[in-house]
């Protein structure tokens, strides 16, 4: 079983256990890679001492985005000011699926405990605040397929490069074939490292998984 199937697929499948949200992780489970992780809200006052009913709910879960399992936070309306470069040969648009997820705080318009129909005050700052220009930050949300990295030629072919994460690229890091927040950062922070990156990037390694310069 590939890395992203074995962390849920991610934003993949959920269910309700218990009356709390979990994620199948090849018999181990999301929360608790989230305990004691920048995602747990625990303990923050708003969140009622539950881990995962700041995004999830088992009941009355908003599907208007592709791929949010039983989502429960307010999703962000904002217009992004996406990547651009002379050099960029995929084409980006606006955030969808599982970024506009993360977005739905990262990008500030939203407060961190709007969730459950609720309204929320607490809003993300500092290093953690992305904001919607989203100019100079990594492309998300665009297709990474082999015509791009043939046509690029400075990309490894996701359906056969090794991830390092058990499968191909395409297996462990896309969703629905795009390249999204979640290609190289886990929310749910099973793997433990640093910035929750899906892999170690020493040396790039994480970088040059994708990038073959």
């Amino acid at each position: 079983m590939s890395t992203k199937k074995q962390r849920g697929m991610y934003f993949g499948l959920a269910v309700a256990v218990i009356g709390v949200v979990a994620f199948a992780f090849g018999g181990q489970v999301a929360y608790a890679g989230i305990s004691g992780s920048d995602h747990d809200f625990s303990g923050s006052g708003w969140s009622g001492g539950e881990i995962c009913v700041v995004c999830h709910t088992p009941h009355a879960a908003d599907t208007s985005v592709t791929g949010a399992p039983l989502w429960n936070h307010e999703v962000t309306t904002a217009t992004f000011t996406p990547y651009s470069s002379s050099t960029l040969t995929a084409t980006v648009g606006q955030p969808t699926g599982t970024s506009k997820l993360c977005l739905s705080c990262h990008d500030g318009t939203v407060a961190i405990d709007s969730f459950g129909g609720a309204t929320g005050t607490n809003f993300i700052n500092g290093s953690d605040l992305i904001g919607t220009d989203l100019s100079n930050d990594h492309p998300i949300s665009f297709a990474y397929d082999t015509a791009l990295a043939t046509s690029d030629g400075g990309l490894n072919d996701p359906s056969s490069q090794n991830s390092g994460l058990g499968g191909t690229i395409d297996e462990d890091m896309l969703f629905n074939g795009n390249m999204e927040c979640a290609s190289c950062h886990d929310v749910h922070d099973s793997a433990g490292n640093s910035k929750l990156l899906v892999k170690s990037n020493a040396s790039s390694a994480l970088c040059l998984t994708c990038h073959n310069k």
